[in-house]
């Protein structure tokens, strides 16, 4: 059965959907010795080639969904590859055979903490899209006062250059004098939108860090720099999140370490599951922005 090209090279792990869409509208993808055009279906035994050379494409059966979580340093870009030549959240990752990682989202330069990574760029498309409401939280620390009005404006909404935004849950978190610590959620990703709600208030971020993607939090043994693969329960967490089917192969060890300590964050994804169900299948009641 043939299916779009897109969706073939994505599943594949050689981008993210909307990667790809632009290599074949940049005329990059040729099928069959001919340039492919958007909307182009192939069958499985069609000749791919990016930039001449040949790709391997996979069937659903034959690809493993992989997922590695990593702590994001300062000063890394969410590129490939960068004219200027700084580092890139690329440079660290593990080698991978036939595919390559594709970033779910991005963080800016100048902020850190988790940033997931999949093998499956089906599933990234699906994750960032903004109908899956995936919610992020992230620890910020703001130079500048912070009053009782000026957190429940951030909670309520107001008005950015693209449109209304606001914050979920705003959690005072520590620091002292104009110094403070938050804990913030939204489920949204647009650029720098935590930086420029609290930027509209008047209020700079001196430090920001995503500590949790959904229910997939930041491990705090995790340095910076450093990746762990997710055990399947947290993969399959994230692909019912994005209304794909489970995964059931894996290629993380099944010692009976890895087993009993995955039991216990297992019965936590599920929860979140069925929670994230139940809030997307709600209407929102309206917020009144200010």
């Amino acid at each position: 059965m043939s299916e779009k090209l897109q969706k073939v090279l994505a599943r594949a792990g050689h981008g993210s959907r909307r990667e790809m869409e632009a290599w074949i509208a940049a005329g990059r993808v040729s099928v069959d010795g001919e340039i492919a055009s958007l909307g182009d279906r192939v069958e499985s035994d069609a000749k791919i080639r990016i930039d001449g050379r040949t790709v391997s494409i996979r069937s659903e059966e034959d690809v493993v969904c992989r997922v590695i979580a990593y702590h994001k340093p300062e000063g890394e870009i969410c590129s490939r590859k960068d004219p200027e030549g700084r580092p890139t959240v690329f440079d660290r990752l593990p080698k991978t055979r036939d595919s390559r990682w594709v970033a779910v989202g991005r963080l800016d330069i100048n902020t850190s903490g988790l940033l997931l990574f999949t093998s499956d760029g089906e599933l990234a498309n699906r994750l960032m899209h903004p109908s899956n409401e995936v919610e992020r939280e992230y620890a910020v620390r703001t130079f500048g006062e912070v009053t009782d009005a000026c957190i429940q404006r951030l909670r309520m909404g107001v008005t950015l250059e693209d449109g209304p935004a606001n914050f979920d849950k705003v959690k005072a978190a520590g620091g002292e004098g104009m110094n403070k610590w938050w804990h913030v959620s939204l489920a949204e990703g647009r650029n720098r939108e935590v930086r420029r709600l609290w930027e509209s208030q008047e209020v700079q971020v001196s430090r920001l860090i995503r500590i949790r993607y959904g229910m997939i939090e930041l491990p705090k043994a995790l340095p910076r720099g450093g990746w762990i693969e997710l055990p399947i329960e947290e993969v399959n967490y994230l692909r019912k999140t994005a209304g794909m089917d489970e995964e059931t192969r894996t290629l993380l060890g099944t010692d009976k370490h890895s087993v009993a300590r995955n039991k216990v964050r297992s019965a936590k994804i599920k929860r979140a599951v069925h929670k994230h169900k139940v809030a997307t299948s709600k209407p929102k009641p309206s917020r009144q922005r200010t």
